[in-house]
């Protein structure tokens, strides 16, 4: 039986940041209706807490498609030759099972990560935003930015990270490939003064991002560790925004940012106002005065993952892209 092999490079040509903005605002649409079969995800960690394994399974029965992403993680390789999420999304058939596309995982999660924050700020930034703030210089950074010029008319971007050469070197390069002029702060703050927009991309597992800093009517896309024992943002930062999930579910176990917020009191599950999802659907309302702070905390869910796959698929039937494999799955009797 043939798999089709889509490698890391085949990927952006096949899920352009438009098409996946798509691609994702439906597959949200289609959790909040109940068309999807979704788990929670699984993680083991190493003992040393450098890295850990992590697997996403997801169902789209109507759709015909299942699948489940496999990822290692390993913060420290940012900087590297590496990226700190690799590994692999299958894509099979709900008829007979068959397994039809092995994915690199780390094209689709570095591509519809930052869709999901272009469908976000699409649904809760201002109209008229147009000033963002990236924390972080890595591949999230990248892809946000693209994301963000996509869904809004950037006027002026800034970034801030750790390493100050690897935000220049950010700098350097997306002005050039975008014809902007991306500026590099000397810190978090200065990033953020008079933002409007701003995307958290880092692998900080303690705050970056002060509510104190952030202007009335600024939207933040949350982006960077996803776990419930770190956070990007403090707790007045969540506590001054109108909070969004893509998963309600998933928020209330698995974010840092609003975990540890609500551990420290003045906040309860109730902040978590609904899902991007329900937005769309108009079951939620979203942005409601030009003053609010709006935040969305960005988990990443196996749904969005199987959309990817399953858009990618299509397409690379249609272009004769990707290698076709002889992989197994026939029966042989007797053997």
């Amino acid at each position: 039986m043939e798999v089709l092999i889509v490698n890391q490079r085949e990927v952006p040509d096949l899920l352009p940041m438009d098409e996946c903005i798509e691609v994702m605002a439906e597959a949200l649409a289609g959790l909040a209706r109940g068309d999807s079969v979704m788990p929670l995800r699984g993680m083991a960690g190493l003992p040393d807490q450098g890295g850990l394994l992590a697997w996403m399974p997801s169902l789209l029965p109507a759709g015909g498609v299942m699948g489940i992403k496999v990822i290692s993680v390993f913060p420290d390789n940012q900087g590297t030759e590496l990226e700190s999420h690799q590994g692999a999304v299958l894509l099979f058939e709900v008829e007979r099972g068959r397994l039809l596309a092995i994915v690199d995982a780390s094209s689709v999660t570095a591509i519809r990560t930052a869709a999901v924050s272009g469908v976000a700020t699409r649904l809760l930034a201002r109209a008229d935003a147009d000033d963002l703030a990236i924390l972080g210089s890595g591949t999230q950074a990248r892809t946000n930015l693209e994301a963000m010029l996509a869904v809004r008319n950037v006027r002026r971007v800034r970034v801030w990270g750790r390493n100050r050469v690897h935000a220049e070197g950010f700098a350097e390069t997306e002005s050039r490939r975008h014809g902007i002029s991306v500026e590099v702060a000397a810190t978090a703050r200065e990033a953020l003064d008079g933002a409007d927009l701003v995307c958290t991309t880092t692998s900080a597992t303690e705050p970056v991002l002060l509510g104190q800093w952030l202007s009335p009517g600024t939207h933040v896309n949350a982006v960077g560790f996803s776990g419930p024992t770190g956070r990007e943002l403090d707790a007045e930062a969540v506590l001054r925004a109108r909070l969004f999930a893509d998963r309600r579910e998933s928020i209330l176990n698995e974010a840092g940012d609003f975990l540890i917020a609500k551990s420290e009191g003045g906040i309860g599950d109730e902040h978590v106002v609904g899902e991007l999802g329900e937005v769309i659907l108009g079951k939620v309302e979203g942005r409601t005065s030009p003053e609010e702070i709006t935040l969305f905390e960005s988990l990443g869910l196996a749904i969005e993952d199987l959309a990817a796959a399953s858009h990618i698929y299509r397409r690379a039937v249609e272009t004769g892209k990707g290698t076709r494999v002889e992989l197994g799955g026939e029966r042989h009797d007797g053997s």
